[in-house]
């Protein structure tokens, strides 16, 4: 919980005159903040694994790998050559892979 150090602050005393209505109120006021999710609404956009996605287009549009890209050999990701670290036996490596 976060503490604002430039709020005055309670000594004992003023802590036992906290009057009954005081301490419901901030009771109320703490557990206000609950949400009611509809847990089939939460669900509903939730694919499992497995499940058959054979009636599913494709949506994105795929380029092919461009002259100022190269495909790494360990990670096989398209990276652009800035991203190149060396070559290892010919075959491109990537920085996240060296």
């Amino acid at each position: 919980m976060a503490t604002d150090y430039d709020t005055p602050r309670k000594t004992d005393d003023d802590l036992n005159e906290d009057s009954i209505e005081e301490l419901k109120a901030r009771r109320n006021e703490k557990s206000g903040g609950n949400v009611d999710v509809d847990e089939y609404d939460a669900a509903e956009g939730l694919e499992l694994p497995g499940a058959d996605l054979s009636n599913e287009e494709l949506s994105v549009r795929v380029l092919p790998r461009q002259a100022d890209e190269f495909t790494c050999m360990n990670c096989f990701l398209v990276h652009h050559r800035s991203q190149l670290a060396r070559e290892k036996n010919g075959q491109p490596i990537c920085r996240d892979c060296d």
